[in-house]
This record gives structure tokens, sequence and C-alpha cells, in this order.
């Protein structure tokens, strides 16, 4: 099995970092309804069976996936207000055990 290089890992650490504070987001009663809707819409759909573009299609198939759950994420960072994104990031970060910056 081939090794992880370091800017992967750094990567992969980072957007569980991401999902950790969009669900401590969630549960914040600062959050607007529809953002609140939006999230939940982009988790069902990456844990959803049914796909846009099957996944047996080389690339493209995984790549619908990737796409969707990616903006949909950036959607919902950007209906929160900025400073309680800031603040969630920070409790994850806190929790994954990395700095804060």
């Amino acid at each position: 099995m081939a090794a992880s290089s370091p800017q992967s890992v750094s990567w992969i650490r980072g957007a569980k970092r991401e999902a950790h504070a969009i669900y401590l987001t969630m549960r914040d009663r600062r959050v607007p309804w529809h953002a609140k809707a939006l999230a939940i819409c982009v988790a069902a759909y990456a844990l959803s069976p049914i796909d846009l573009i099957p996944d047996f299609i080389p690339v493209v198939g995984y790549a619908d996936d990737w796409i969707v759950v990616t903006l949909g994420s950036l959607a919902v960072a950007q209906l929160v207000p900025p400073e309680v994104i800031a603040e969630h990031r920070a409790a994850a970060a806190m929790a994954s055990g990395d700095s804060v910056s």
C-alpha cells in the first residue's frame, strides 16, 4: 500500500475539521433555518445511494458527489453568520487537537 503524502493527510484533516464545524454550527440557535435545511440536504445526498451520475462511470461518477458536497458545504458556510462559523471552526480545531489559526 502506498504511503499518503503529507499534503493529502493535511487536506483530509481539514475536511474532517470543517465537517465537524458544520455539525456544531447546525446545532446553534443563531443559524437561520434555511442554512440548516441546506446542510441536511447536502448530508442526505452524500449518504444517499441515489446519484446524479452513477458511480460505476469512471471519474465522472465520483466527481458529481465531490462537487455537490463541496459546493453545498461552501453554500452553508456562506449562509451562516461569520462570527458563528468562526466560533465553531475554532471549537472543531480544539476538539481535533490542532492549533487555531
